[in-house]
């Protein structure tokens, strides 16, 4: 279950900027991988969450699938309130970042149903922009990330 707080924004909302990371590491003996994502709308704080990519011990409890989860669930957020306007998605994930510009190619197939899924909700939008940032420009979405793990304690 994702933990969740949304802000009140001006509508229309006219330009979306989305922050994401996911994390992964072991909690009680079994791997735990969490993300989290920060919205803002207009520069605005608009929607933030964080919670668990798959569930504890999950042979697919990874870094990488964290992160793409990371990326994943803020478009459908969006989706799921009518938003279909530009949208720049912000991470330090060079490997998520590269491989949806087309940088990088999907080698490990456990993660192809995460890259289409992004792909297949980028394409809803009017326009999306991948951009990659270092991790001391993605603190909140790091953090969120972070206490998705402690979910799991």
């Amino acid at each position: 279950m994702p933990h969740e707080r949304t802000f009140r924004v001006a509508a229309p909302v006219e330009r979306v900027r989305v922050h994401f990371d996911g994390a992964c590491q072991t909690v009680g003996g079994r791997r735990v991988a969490g993300y989290g994502f920060v919205i803002a709308a207009d520069g605005q704080p608009w929607h933030e969450e964080f919670g668990l990519a798959v569930p504890p011990g999950h042979d697919r409890a990874t870094n990488n699938v964290a992160e793409y989860v990371g990326a994943i669930r803020p478009l459908e957020w969006l989706l799921a309130r009518g938003f279909t306007g530009p949208v720049e998605v912000v991470g330090d994930s060079q490997l998520v970042v590269r491989q949806m510009t087309g940088e990088y190619r999907v080698r490990e197939e456990h993660l192809a149903p995460y890259h289409d899924r992004l792909a297949q909700l980028a394409r809803q939008f009017a326009r999306v922009e991948f951009r990659w940032v270092r991790r001391e420009e993605n603190l909140r979405a790091d953090e969120l990330s972070k206490r998705a793990l402690e979910t799991a304690l």
